[in-house]
């Protein structure tokens, strides 16, 4: 690949358009089918490496990374070339590859050769040349063979193609012209579309348009009931045209969140916005049981042919919420998941999961910045990106996996996965020798051998890829995908991380516990980063643990709830593990009592299921009359849904669930439908093998091992579970805690400040 940033965009004054080669040739010049059949590719060190390599090669007097440049009309069109010999007025496109050259699919020559075509008429116009050879070189990163195709070309030929593309590219850069002029124009007058402001709303709004326009990340700890979606995602918009942000991504930790996200943007459509929704691919694939190419998906056959029209009519569309997104994708006969994927790049507004930013493969993240985006970032609940962070850079591969694909793999490739077997057989042996009684294992280091064992099958295997890429994906293929991902792992493993060993199952887990190492990049990639949520609190829990840097801004709003809406009362019992048992009457008393003395809709919080189903039996046996529902631990949709429908306004009973859970947050039961919420346990996780270890590191990290471990996510939940009771300015309820250790102050300070009183 060329060192030419993708970069697409308006300048200042709106009058021209700033296109890069590679940008423009992917608009113009891509044709023929979607083929995501997956073939091994270079990792981006080894492009590096590769590119480094074959200039090296070259004779003195060759120039390397050649900025062009050139326009056409009030297009301007820049780029980098890799190479060129004006000796032999040779110019050349460097791509990296593994495995068999046959395997590069046609399209992607195609797209390859428009490139480097490119590139040759901006170097015979800036040279003033009338002919040149071009050469595609194409360099195997396994053997560091170059594979060149050259080609003589007249200046006047390739000014022709250029000019091709150019046409076709600038109809659409005039609509873009307009459309981000309009919607400039349209924001700069935007007025708040909630009016009146609720309380702390208007100061919030205030502190993310300055942090925007700062371009400085930002903490907003805010309450439940002041509208956090609208008053974030107002000043963002309004900070676009005067920052020159290119787009504002919202990102969410669930699909809740979204909705409520795009339900605040469908109040501002009248800004002339286009709004995109990203959803998860098997939320949104039309044909599950079909692979993703032209010869077995009919919506991927001819998709880029027929891309063109549903690009235009997706532009006019401008709201592009999931269903929207598939009509328009089906009335052109195009896949809908990537056609959204494809409108990611002229949309102002991304909705989607965190994953679509912070994740190792990160759409979002990879488009910024490869176009060299301006974006605002919006993080929705933020007190679930350090856990979120954590599982997408973490890994498990187990000797059971690997047993279960043996049969499975093609007999080319069974040799490594028996290797890979017998090295388990050997980390497990040695785990039994040294430590016979402890079936799990902090280790300082992945096994040496059974790394190298894990690599060459990862080798074995894209090899084989490569060589059969037309093949259908055998069943053994995500196993595949799940070694690859380690390996990328093992290769960053550090101290943000734990090696853990578990036998006689002989598994190995990668867990992540410090995602700072990981996302900072991504955070340093955004113009401007503000983090919301109700539970932000301590600042440096989330600052260390997510890399957030110095210049990071810190906002607590004001609740704007009076302390008589809510009662917090105290009930003195141990609910340590050991004490369960003794104290399960006192506890399930204490809510019988409350229902008694005031009847309504309660949600009744455990920090586990066996704690759960043991005080629902209990109620349920010493206090029948009470009317009980209760989260199971495997729950779909549908029994999620029916589980809130029975807080109804006019019912009455006590709902149970898991503390930290699906209804521990991001639940809105308003009013009566919800009066009363009760906690037990401070919500802490398990004193287990795991949690000491990250405790240990985190304590040698930050001096703050059972804080940053226990005591923080633990009250973090508390707080949340405790935020379903009160959602608007006119609600009431109580909030019972049913531990001892409530009393202590260490614990009380993690609770809602205006809480206090009432203790």
């Amino acid at each position: 690949m060329s060192g030419e940033a993708g970069v697409a965009n308006v300048d200042s004054a709106g009058q021209t358009y700033a296109v890069s080669v590679r940008v423009l040739c992917e608009f113009a010049a891509k044709e023929g089918d979607l083929d995501l059949r997956f073939t091994p590719s270079p990792s981006a060190q080894q492009g590096r490496e590769g590119h480094q390599l074959v200039a090296s090669r070259r004779p003195p007097g060759h120039e390397a990374e050649v900025k062009l440049g050139g326009s056409y009309q009030n297009l301007l069109i820049n780029g980098r070339a890799d190479g060129y010999d004006a000796a032999h007025n040779v110019l050349e496109e460097v791509k990296t590859f593994r495995g068999a050259l046959a395997a590069i699919a046609p399209n992607h020559t195609v797209l390859h050769w428009a490139q480097l075509k490119v590139y040759g008429w901006l170097t015979c116009q800036g040279r003033a040349l009338e002919h040149i050879t071009l050469s595609l070189v194409y360099f195997d990163v396994l053997d560091q063979s170059e594979h060149p195709f050259s080609e003589d070309f007249a200046a006047a030929d390739l000014q022709l193609f250029f000019d091709s593309l150019c046409a076709r590219f600038l109809a659409w850069a005039q609509s873009e012209m307009l459309h981000r002029q309009l919607r400039d124009d349209a924001l700069q007058v935007l007025e708040f579309p909630q009016l009146p402001f609720r309380a702390g709303q208007r100061d919030m709004a205030a502190s993310v348009y300055r942090a925007c326009l700062q371009s400085r990340p930002l903490l907003v700890q805010a309450p439940t009931g002041i509208g956090k979606t609208m008053a974030t995602i107002y000043p963002a918009l309004r900070a676009m045209p005067e920052r020159g942000v290119d787009k504002v991504i919202f990102l969410t930790a669930k699909t809740p969140g979204r909705q409520v996200a795009l339900e605040a943007l469908h109040k501002v459509r009248d800004a002339n916005l286009r709004v995109l929704e990203l959803v998860a691919r098997d939320k949104s694939c039309e044909h599950p049981d079909k692979a993703c190419h032209g010869q077995s998906c009919p919506l991927a056959q001819g998709f880029y042919d027929r891309l063109p029209a549903a690009r235009r009519a997706a532009a006019q569309q401008g709201w592009l919420d999931q269903r929207a997104l598939r009509n328009v994708a089906l009335a052109h006969g195009v896949c809908p998941y990537y056609l959204g994927h494809e409108m990611v790049r002229w949309v102002d507004v991304v909705v989607g999961d965190y994953n679509y930013y912070f994740d190792r493969s990160a759409t979002l993240y990879a488009l910024t910045s490869s176009n060299q985006w301006r974006i605002a970032v919006l993080v929705d609940e933020a007190h679930n990106l350090y856990s979120r962070a954590c599982s997408m850079y973490s890994a498990t591969l187990s000797e059971a996996d690997t047993l279960t694909v043996h049969s499975q793999m093609p007999p080319v490739l069974r040799p490594r996965v028996a290797e890979l077997l017998n090295h388990w057989q050997l980390v497990t042996m040695a785990a039994q020798r040294e430590k016979p009684d402890t079936p799990w294992r902090l280790l300082d280091e992945l096994p040496p051998d059974w790394l190298r064992g894990l690599q060459r099958f990862n080798s074995a295997v894209g090899e084989y890829l490569s060589e059969h890429a037309t093949d259908a994906p055998g069943a053994w293929l995500p196993f595949y995908f799940q070694t690859l991902a380690f390996s990328n792992l093992a290769e960053e493993f550090g101290e943000h991380s734990l090696c853990e060993l578990l036998y006689p199952e002989a598994a190995i887990t990668l867990r992540n516990i410090v995602p700072a190492h990981f996302i900072a990049p991504r955070i340093a990639a955004a113009d401007s980063l503000v983090l919301f949520s109700a539970t932000l609190n301590p600042t440096d829990y989330y600052t260390n643990l997510l890399g957030l840097p110095d210049t990071t801004q810190r906002v607590d709003v004001a609740s704007p709830f009076a302390p008589d809406q809510l009662a917090v009362v105290i009930k003195p019992m141990s609910t340590r593990r050991d004490d369960r048992l003794a104290t399960l009457d006192e506890l399930v008393d204490a809510i019988a009592e409350q229902f008694a003395r005031q009847s309504g809709n309660y949600l009744a919080f455990f920090s586990s299921f066996d704690y759960l189903e043991l005080a629902l039996q209990r109620l349920q046996t010493r206090h029948p009359a009470v009317p009980v529902w209760s989260q199971q631990r495997q729950m779909g949709e549908a029994s999620r849904h029916a589980f809130l429908q029975q807080f109804d306004v006019a019912g009455q009973g006590v709902g149970f669930a898991v503390l930290g859970g699906v209804f521990g947050e991001g639940v809105d039961l308003p009013g009566k439908r919800l009066i009363g919420a009760f906690i037990a346990t401070l919500g802490l996780p398990q004193f287990d093998e795991v949690n000491q270890a990250i405790c240990q590191r985190m304590q040698s990290r930050f001096g703050r091992g059972y804080d940053y471990t226990y005591l923080f996510p633990g009250l973090q939940k508390v707080v949340q579970a405790a935020g379903r009771v009160i959602r608007t300015q006119n609600d009431t309820g109580i909030v019972v805690l049913l531990d001892e250790r409530y009393r202590e102050y260490r614990y009380r300070q993690l609770l809602p400040g205006w809480w206090k009183h009432a203790l």
